[in-house]
């Protein structure tokens, strides 16, 4: 009877044991994707800064007491909208003291002509002299110097009344105003407000002398306008319009050795704000049959970037050197040749020689 009851007992235990055994070699379920090979275009990244197409600084020509700010800060303003309205009683009032002065001069001319038709008369009847003759001309001609110089202050007169009413010169947005209604404005009071275009814009970055021989020598025979621009916000959106480089510098920076290059881009929506910081993406030749895998299937340690790959029902380490970003993706320049398994789901869980169940992941997810 004891040794039946041992017998159960250890029979009990080894089922035990192996029950133990077999939950703990349980493979592991993850979500794999296929390293595949895509057309992918050869881009280059600089950091660049968004510039405004014009960019006027509004000051005052005339001094004057402002009346009114008949703008709205941060709005856009057409071509010949007013902005400002100074004082004009005083410019008014010399527009018709000149006006005065012109008629003046108009008047004495008259008379001088008056006199010189006599002066001549007389001396063609040998009556008068040549002198009183030529007093009479040179008295003519200073009387019309008057006019020409009088209506000169009229011209000015008007131009400086002009001048009271400040209008935009350019179509786009306006900053915040540094004077308001009550103080007095001249040419010495600064910058008033600031008016920057909208659309298109500049967006402007240095390139490397090394980066520009890279580029010339990965992209032979292509065209400055064939380079695509493309756009990267702060948070990693990418900007919908593409631009089109229209301009490089004829000299090199001699304190950091770039040359600053320039790109339109449209900006009908006004995503693009002038001084932005951004970085230009720019896609340089044919595209190129190249591996890529997801960001999240990444991992890094001291001796490098790796990733997992399911060979034979279990997690194996694969290093591999990254290149540059294909969207949501990375090119993988070494370390795959195309159709492994790579693990992008529960990464944290995975550890080297783990068996795993591979199952397709709907999208790439981030892995721990």
């Amino acid at each position: 009877m004891r040794n039946s009851v041992c017998a159960v007992l250890l029979l009990c235990c080894s089922v035990l044991t192996a029950s133990a055994q077999g939950n703990g070699q349980a493979p592991l379920p993850v979500g794999t994707i296929v390293a595949s090979r895509k057309a992918v275009e050869k881009t280059m990244d600089f950091r660049g800064r968004v510039d405004a197409v014009q960019r006027v600084d509004i000051r005052a020509r005339v001094t004057g007491y402002l009346e009114d700010v008949q703008f709205q800060e941060g709005s856009t303003v057409a071509v010949g909208q007013p902005l400002y309205r100074i004082e004009d009683g005083l410019f008014k009032a010399a527009v018709e003291q000149a006006q005065g002065a012109v008629e003046r001069s108009k008047a004495s001319q008259a008379l001088t002509a008056i006199q010189l038709q006599r002066a001549q008369e007389l001396l063609e009847k040998q009556s008068g002299t040549v002198v009183a003759r030529d007093q009479a001309v040179a008295a003519d001609q200073q009387a019309k110097g008057a006019i020409m110089q009088d209506e000169a202050s009229l011209e000015t007169a008007r131009i400086n009344l002009g001048y009271t009413t400040i209008v935009s010169p350019i179509a786009g947005k306006i900053g915040k105003t540094s004077v308001t209604k009550g103080n007095v404005v001249g040419p010495n009071s600064g910058v008033l407000t600031t008016i920057v275009s909208q659309d298109p814009m500049y967006v402007t970055f240095p390139v490397s002398q090394r980066e520009l021989l890279k580029a010339r020598t990965e992209g032979t025979n292509v065209s400055r306008e064939s380079i695509k621009c493309r756009l990267r916000f702060a948070d990693g959106s990418i900007y919908a319009e593409v631009g089109e480089i229209n301009f490089v510098d004829v000299t090199v920076d001699r304190s950091t050795d770039t040359v600053l290059v320039r790109a339109k881009f449209p900006n009908s929506k006004g995503a693009l704000i002038d001084g932005q910081l951004v970085v230009v993406l720019l896609q340089i030749g044919a595209p190129e049959e190249q591996i890529v895998v997801p960001q999240s299937a990444l991992l890094a340690d001291q001796e490098g970037v790796y990733l997992f790959v399911v060979e034979n029902g279990k997690a194996v380490p694969r290093r591999v050197k990254p290149g540059g970003a294909s969207g949501a993706d990375v090119v993988i320049n070494e370390g795959l040749s195309g159709g492994e398994q790579v693990i992008v789901d529960r990464l944290q869980a995975v550890r080297p020689g783990l068996p795993v169940r591979a199952t397709p992941a709907a999208a790439p997810v981030g892995g721990g």
